[in-house]
């Protein structure tokens, strides 16, 4: 146990000794979870951190409008949404449901980690460094130039939205919609997304475009 927690990013380069002085002072919460329930839900407040240690989960977003519903699949051990523990707005920006058959979970309050966790250096850099990823990632992902042809249009929409830059995604959407959204007649959408389809980038189902991997799409199309 001690061997896998110590290679989560959260406490790598922490011994042994510093990880057992954490446990003698507060009990980590291991929960199994099992199929479709939820790790955590847009909107509450983010109390724990939580950590995925094994199984999958999807990051369900779905904006104020509820034109679309975008679904990202995450397989752990992954961390959910350390940015959300501090800041202006301490909630969850999505929802999280348990996609395998069970998903094993480690959480910790944001208390212990804030009284406890926060005296080791080692912690705290790694906490910075998430952020700092993350907050990169997002720039760059900002400042990449829109496609002129309807499939880089079409991959740049799904890519400025995903949370996680690789993985597969799903997303629900309607064709009109789509269209509307990057100023594209519906049968030059469908045009796009079948010749998409036929280049193995996405596959099509009634309602979603699924994409098995968005670093291949992202590759071919951006």
């Amino acid at each position: 146990m001690f061997d896998t927690l110590l290679q989560l990013p959260l406490f790598q380069g922490l011994t042994k000794e510093d990880f057992t002085n954490i446990l003698g002072k507060v009990k980590l919460h291991f929960t199994k979870v099992p199929e479709y329930k939820p790790l955590a839900i847009e909107g509450d407040p983010c109390n724990d951190l939580i950590y995925l240690l094994r199984g999958e989960t999807n990051l369900v977003t779905t904006p104020r409008h509820d034109l679309f519903t975008l679904y990202e699949f995450l397989e752990g051990p992954c961390l959910l949404e350390p940015q959300a523990m501090f800041g202006l707005r301490s909630n969850y920006s999505a929802s999280y449901y348990v996609t395998s058959k069970e998903a094993h979970i480690l959480s910790i309050s944001k208390a212990f980690v804030m009284k406890e966790l926060w005296r080791y250096d080692i912690f705290r850099l790694n906490f910075a460094n998430i952020l700092c990823n993350r907050a990169q990632s997002f720039k760059a992902r900002l400042w990449l130039t829109p496609p002129e042809d309807i499939e880089g249009r079409i991959a740049y929409f799904i890519c400025q939205h995903c949370d996680y830059d690789k993985g597969r995604k799903v997303l629900k959407i309607k064709m009109d919609d789509l269209g509307r959204i990057i100023n594209e007649t519906r049968l030059n959408v469908s045009k796009a997304l079948n010749k998409m389809q036929s280049d193995g980038w996405i596959e099509l189902r009634r309602g979603e475009i699924v994409v098995p991997q968005l670093e291949l799409l992202t590759e071919n199309c951006l």
